[in-house]
């Protein structure tokens, strides 16, 4: 199952330390088959407030993600972005085409 990386960016401080992220970022996700599926794009908001970026990284499974998210070379560029913006990261994983809305509801009730 399709896994994501999801940040919502906020207050980015556009300096040398971010530039070098994103000329990093790209070459830490390729041995994990990472890639971006939103991202510099300008939201549109349709309820309630957004005040940031939004990114989204798909990766082929869960195993991938985490792999790349703990890997030395994404590692040492993280604090490029960590301490040069404010923001919430979350890893979820994908449903597959045939989920319905209510599958959710039997998925509860199994807690």
């Amino acid at each position: 199952m399709k896994a994501y990386a999801i940040a919502y960016l906020r207050n980015v401080r556009m300096g040398t330390e971010i530039v070098e992220y994103l000329e990093r970022i790209d070459e830490t996700l390729a041995p994990f088959d990472g890639h971006f599926i939103v991202h510099g794009a300008s939201p549109e908001p349709i309820e309630g407030e957004w005040e940031g970026a939004p990114i989204v990284i798909e990766f082929p499974d869960y195993d991938h993600l985490r792999d790349w998210y703990e890997s030395p070379d994404y590692r040492e560029i993280l604090p490029l972005r960590t301490e040069n913006s404010d923001g919430v990261v979350i890893f979820v994983e994908g449903v597959d085409r045939t989920h319905k809305a209510t599958d959710v509801l039997v998925d509860a009730s199994a807690h």
